[in-house]
């Protein structure tokens, strides 16, 4: 599993490096505003689950999962850190395949 560096969105702008995704999954450290961009470049859709560590507010622990379609992408998130926040406050996911697909933890600055 590859920790992702949490990337900051400045009122000059954000041109966000993207990493290849792990085969064994990535995990991103969650403040609650930071979001997760996910590029896939392959001809085939792929999904990206998200794991919840908690229940939701219906009383049930499930992952979240997303088709991310051929050529496309997905911006995920924000992820209340009290639902998918683990013991080390990361997220974690996976991928139902990696190739041709590159991954961003974008946050979210706080307002002032």
């Amino acid at each position: 599993m590859a920790q992702l560096t949490i990337q900051t969105i400045a009122t000059t702008g954000l041109a966000p490096t993207y990493a290849a995704a792990a085969a064994g999954g990535d995990a991103f450290l969650n403040d609650g505003a930071t979001y997760f961009h996910v590029k896939n470049g392959s001809g085939a859709s792929i999904n990206v689950t998200v794991n919840s560590v908690t229940a939701c507010d219906q009383g049930f622990d499930h992952d979240q999962v997303v088709a991310v379609p051929a050529a496309g992408e997905r911006i995920l998130g924000p992820f209340p850190s009290q639902r998918w926040n683990d013991a080390s406050s990361n997220v974690n996911m996976s991928y139902s395949a990696v190739t041709s697909v590159t991954v961003a933890a974008v946050k979210l600055p706080v307002s002032r």
